[in-house]
């Protein structure tokens, strides 16, 4: 029998693993320039830490986590989120004690037993950012635009994305809106699915979140919960979508979004990219202002975002981003034993010199192993006879087609290289 992956668990492969390092490479870059700080927290938590957090009647913890017991039966879980253990995290090692404001972010593993479907698998990946110990929207406008400046440094067509944004209230606004949420939904409940029956006895405001076509028929004439908060939400509200036009970051403004998580308050956003289809929330996120509280610790507001790596790459690959990864590659033109040593030594002294570099190590026609390196790489070393003899070795510039002599002191420095041929290119 043979063996293959677990459905929902897919290998990627080296022909992926470039750009996955290189927007996990901009993530890392461009979250520090914001001031966040990385966390790792660990994949297996305490089932109960997302009974608490995300809620016990969520579609996350009441269907899709996974959970299993350890060898004294505690009950584990495979984290679903990470917001829930980075919360945690701050509790448990009194973060808020040295800072007013904890800003930080986390790249990793999901994992969820649902149906898989583009751009989302049973282990998928995410990356996030949360902003601990600040009530004010313009934290909640910077986070909305850190997103933003994301797409932008990774090249996605901005014209083609779009902010949805809603407020929910705090707690005691959203208690007086189930209310209101329920006498309009229970006289439809009829046309609701069977899991929107069972969320509307156990909370009505998951019913926004569904994405059965005959329910959002439904819920799309639901009364706003915008229009249900008390004047400190709905100030709170006013002041983001302030600072979000100050920041030039457009919206529309959607009364059924409310996220799939019960620990939101307040703000809630999600960023949407039309080439996504039907499912095409890039990433979201919000204001969740009682969950340090209820995992142990002080009131402290919190903002924050999570999105999908699996679709930012999928975007990134319908824009045809991929460029070659290394510097140079190094074709000894005979088998040779001199050649293949002398082969090695340039090879090593480029990798020595900080360049990307690899060789042909299986021989084949010129021409094929030309093409090889035009998959992957910028330049094309020679290495034959005639260049051990003079110490010198023919680079050619793969995209401009330009060809020269040059010493081995000179191949270490590529720009320097491709300077001389486009010079002589031009002559």
């Amino acid at each position: 029998m043979r063996l293959a992956s677990v459905r929902g668990m897919r290998d990627i492969l080296p022909a992926e693993t470039g750009l996955w390092q290189g927007v996990e490479g901009a993530i890392r870059e461009l979250f520090g320039r914001y001031a966040y700080r990385e966390i790792r927290p660990p994949v297996v938590e305490l089932a109960e830490l997302f009974a608490r957090g995300v809620g016990a009647e969520t579609d996350i913890v009441h269907k899709e986590m996974y959970v299993f017991p350890d060898r004294k039966g505690q009950m584990l879980a495979l984290r679903p989120e990470a917001t829930a253990s980075v919360v945690r995290a701050y509790v448990e090692h009194a973060m808020h004690a040295g800072s007013d404001l904890v800003k930080l972010y986390y790249l990793g593993p999901m994992f969820r037993y649902e149906k898989p479907q583009m751009g989302r698998q049973r282990q998928f990946h995410q990356y996030g950012v949360e902003a601990i110990g600040s009530l004010d929207p313009a934290l909640d406008a910077e986070v909305a635009d850190l997103a933003a400046q994301l797409v932008a440094d990774l090249g996605l067509d901005r014209a083609r994305l779009r902010f949805r944004v809603n407020t929910i209230g705090c707690a005691a606004d959203r208690e007086g809106y189930r209310g209101v949420l329920l006498s309009h939904l229970g006289p439809r409940a009829v046309g609701l699915c069977s899991d929107c029956r069972r969320r509307l006895e156990q909370n009505p405001l998951r019913v926004l979140d569904c994405k059965v076509p005959s329910c959002r028929e439904i819920v799309c004439e639901a009364p706003s919960s915008a229009d249900h908060v008390c004047s400190a939400c709905a100030e709170h509200f006013e002041g983001f979508k302030g600072h979000m036009e100050a920041l030039g970051l457009s919206y529309e403004q959607d009364a059924t979004l409310v996220r799939g998580l019960d620990y939101y308050t307040r703000t809630v956003f999600e960023l949407a990219s039309e080439e996504l289809g039907a499912q095409d929330a890039l990433l979201g996120g919000g204001r969740y202002d009682d969950l340090v509280a209820l995992l142990g610790g002080p009131e402290t507001p919190a903002v924050g975002f999570a999105g999908g790596m699996e679709r930012l790459v999928m975007l990134l690959h319908r824009e045809d981003r991929e460029e070659p990864e290394l510097d140079w590659y190094v074709i000894p033109v005979t088998d040779d034993p001199e050649v293949v040593r002398w082969t090695s030594q340039i090879l090593a002294a480029m990798r020595r010199a900080g360049l990307a570099a690899d060789r042909a190590y299986v021989r084949k026609a010129l021409r094929k192993s030309l093409q090889v390196a035009a998959r992957k790489a910028k330049g094309a070393v020679f290495v034959g006879p005639e260049e051990i003899a003079s110490g010198a070795a023919k680079a050619r510039d793969l995209a401009a087609g330009v060809e020269r002599v040059v010493s081995l002191a000179a191949l270490v420095d590529p720009d320097a290289v491709r300077g001389q041929l486009a010079a002589e290119e031009a002559s």
